[in-house]
This record gives C-alpha cells, structure tokens and sequence, in this order.
C-alpha cells in the first residue's frame, strides 16, 4: 500500500519519531488510525444520542424555515 503525505504531516510523523514515543513511521500511522476510529465511534455515538433526544423531545412551534433562520444568527 502507498500512502502520500504532505510536507507537513512527514514533518510530524518524523517528529513524533525522534520523540521517542513511537519506534518508527508505522507506529504513528497506526496510532493516528487508532484514534480517528474512536473518535468517530465518538461522533456517531454523540450525533445518534442528539437525533434520539429531538425525536423524544417536544414538537417544535416553529417551521423549519425559521429554524433554519434562528441558526444562522
């Protein structure tokens, strides 16, 4: 597999290298998979609570255009 990176993130995946914390290159890829996968996990979880509250909770008065409206302020 052949992956790109950008001059920045080869500067922060070498960085993270000559910390010590990780032995090499794939030791930080893996990790940085690791975490985006809870993360994730975290969002998903976090958005489904949300949709479960507002399908639970009151109706609302307002019509979706004015809701919309009230978000943009």
């Amino acid at each position: 597999m052949n992956i790109s990176f950008t001059k920045k993130q080869e500067k922060y995946i070498s960085e993270q290298v000559a910390s010590g914390e990780y032995q090499n290159n794939s030791e930080v890829i893996r990790d940085a998979l690791r975490l985006h996968g809870i993360y994730r996990e975290k969002v998903i979880s976090d958005l489904r609570r949300e949709i479960e509250k507002g399908w639970d909770g009151p109706d609302s008065k307002l019509s979706m255009s004015q809701i919309i409206e009230s978000k943009k302020s």
